[in-house]
């Protein structure tokens, strides 16, 4: 009868024991509810950025486009600023060339082209950064939005695309280009989407037109841009 008291009451320990364990497990497990699930999605949704790639790049910029409508943007740069007005009646390129520059990704490209009474060509760098960010969103190219009364006369913008293997003219969304030649360079018209143009800053494209270059128009010393958006 002793016997069977203690294991009774070693028996009933243990399970007060267990108990006590079950009961502080539910102490430290967090309450499940809709809150916390909606907690959780939020954490691994990505950015809505982050989504445009090779395969949605109308569909993702058309969207991006009617949510940020602003036309005016500045390039900045050690010789001034350059400020441009984009158009709406290109909403693919326009939308583009905005996206671009709310991410940064202008800020670590540099003028890497200047063609003498002809173009000056920015967007791309030997930077570590940018092509990184090429590379992220697929290296994307963009349908053609040509329209006849967007030509290329003097401070058109425009985006530079590869002539060769090309024939659908697509434009590259990374870089663009400015006429500097004051009568145009209206043999570009129709081969290239002319989508904005310089509303100030002509006195800074002529001392950017200036600078030395190599035998590729590439500057001898770099001349880092950045853009921002005015509204």
């Amino acid at each position: 009868m002793k016997f069977f008291s203690k294991a009774l009451l070693l028996s009933l320990i243990i399970l007060c024991s267990c108990h006590q364990k079950e009961k502080q497990k539910q102490k430290i497990q967090p309450q499940i509810t809709e809150k916390n699930i909606k907690k959780v999605k939020e954490k691994v949704v990505e950015k809505s950025w982050d989504s445009l790639n090779s395969s949605n790049v109308e569909a993702f910029l058309t969207e991006y486009g009617k949510q940020n409508p602003e036309t005016k943007v500045i390039i900045k740069t050690k010789f001034g600023n350059i400020k441009l007005r984009l158009y709406e009646d290109v909403p693919i390129h326009r939308a583009n060339f905005i996206f671009l520059t709310k991410i940064g990704y202008f800020n670590t490209t540099v003028i890497y082209r200047v063609a003498k009474n002809f173009v000056i060509q920015g967007g791309n760098s030997d930077n570590w950064y940018t092509q990184k960010q090429r590379r992220k969103y697929g290296n994307y190219l963009m349908q053609p939005e040509f329209k006849k009364h967007r030509t290329h006369k003097y401070g058109a913008l425009a985006a530079a695309r590869e002539w060769e293997n090309n024939p659908d003219k697509l434009s590259s969304p990374f870089e663009f280009y400015m006429v500097h030649k004051r009568s145009g360079a209206h043999h570009l018209d129709g081969e290239h989407t002319v989508f904005g143009e310089v509303i100030s800053g002509f006195d800074t494209m002529d001392k950017i037109s200036r600078v030395k270059v190599g035998v590729d128009e590439w500057p001898i010393d770099d001349i880092p841009i950045t853009i921002e958006i005015l509204d």
